[in-house]
């Protein structure tokens, strides 16, 4: 079996997909994206494809390895991006022709169904009440809100009290049976979140997440000894590498993102590497179809998992969402907030790749908000 064709599709609203082919006709696909910055993710990806052509398909490990380690330069959001959908292809290609779901070719299965848990807003506390009451009527049992929307450099008794407020109805309308994550997306300075943390314990957040920016770990210790809220950090992180220094620090929740942190293979070195210091994986999926069918793939085999994020509704997907994509939804029906380990080969997804061409004809150009302090300065978004 040799690699014979590697194409990316460019799919509203946000997506890009990778489809490797090979000469026997098995076909796997992936999710390499950035989210803001497609183009050159695709660009990558075409470079990497350099390599690849010819090549077999089953050595996973060793074109990792290559795709990784074999430039001089490496790293980086775009080039770990770009391997991250490949390895996603990869693996799906191997279920396939192996006639295996990923899982078993991880090791088999862990579990038998894997919680899921879906994002209510925050940005503006008038979300909260509608965004949660429709979750948990879908049957979901734990959600994600943004702890805030846009702050300041240090943050005023208002701001504070409006983090507060916000995480407090959460917690009303959720009740004590169910869990909510709070995402602080960067936007506090450390000093401010060593403050806020501790006033939003007696909620009981199952987790606050990059409560500081990923730039700076050396910050993260003094934020997770602030309080008793488990810290969770990484979907701006890249490779185990990264990962260690928040590990160090104390963080109890790994994210890395299958499309981010190099795909499939990585993330199950990130999660092994979390155990050792007893932190819960819990990967970050804001995205497509191929990315969230990846990170369950993962998550069915690996013992320290926590929960799953997933995008189905949510506001970025202006346009088109993740079952516009997908063959069968069923793949992906939630049940009293858990998804069923899927049994097909490979990711255990099937791309309608007539909906992904035909798609990729209109393409996007999505990029971030750029967020603004009163005084004209640049904001975190």
């Amino acid at each position: 079996m040799k690699i014979t064709r590697i194409e990316t599709f460019l799919v509203p609203p946000r997506w890009l997909f990778c489809r490797v082919e090979t000469g026997d006709g098995v076909a796997g696909w992936g999710e390499p994206i950035v989210e803001g910055r497609a183009e050159p993710v695709r660009a990558a990806v075409h470079v990497l494809a350099e390599y690849l052509i010819g090549r077999d398909p089953l050595r996973i490990e060793d074109h990792w390895q290559v795709m990784a380690n074999g430039g001089f330069y490496r790293g980086g959001p775009v080039r770990s991006s770009a391997l991250a959908g490949l390895d996603q292809a990869l693996w799906d290609i191997a279920g396939k022709a192996y006639g295996a779901p990923v899982h078993a070719l991880l090791g088999g299965p862990v579990r038998d169904r894997v919680r899921v848990y879906s994002w209510v807003g925050g940005d503006e506390p008038a979300e909260l009440a509608e965004g949660i009451g429709a979750r948990l009527e879908a049957g979901f049992t734990a959600v994600k809100m943004n702890a805030s929307g846009r702050m300041p450099a240090l943050a005023t008794a208002a701001d504070i009290a409006g983090v507060v407020e916000r995480v407090a109805l959460a917690r009303e309308i959720l009740g004590s049976a169910r869990d909510l994550a709070v995402d602080f997306h960067g936007r506090v300075s450390a000093a401010d979140a060593r403050r806020i943390l501790p006033l939003i314990a007696e909620f009981q957040p199952m987790f606050a997440e990059e409560p500081v920016l990923p730039d700076r770990p050396h910050l993260l210790p003094g934020v997770v000894a602030a309080s008793s809220v488990p810290v969770a950090t990484g979907e701006r992180l890249y490779s185990r590498w990264d990962f260690r220094a928040a590990l160090e620090a104390g963080v109890a929740v790994v994210q890395p993102d299958l499309s981010h942190a190099g795909g499939i293979s990585e993330t199950r070195r990130i999660a092994a590497l979390a155990e050792v210091w007893d932190a819960k994986l819990a990967p970050h999926c804001p995205l497509g179809p191929l990315a969230l069918a990846a990170s369950l793939q993962v998550a069915f085999a690996t013992p320290n998992f926590l929960i799953q994020e997933q995008s189905i509704g949510l506001h970025y997907n202006g346009g088109a969402d993740l079952l516009d994509y997908v063959a069968d939804p069923a793949v992906f029906r939630f049940t009293d907030g858990y998804v069923s380990r899927p049994e097909a080969p490979g990711l255990g997804v099937e791309i309608d790749e007539a909906a992904v061409r035909r798609a990729d004809q209109a393409g996007h150009a999505w990029r971030n908000p750029i967020w603004r302090h009163d005084d004209g300065g640049p904001a975190e978004w």
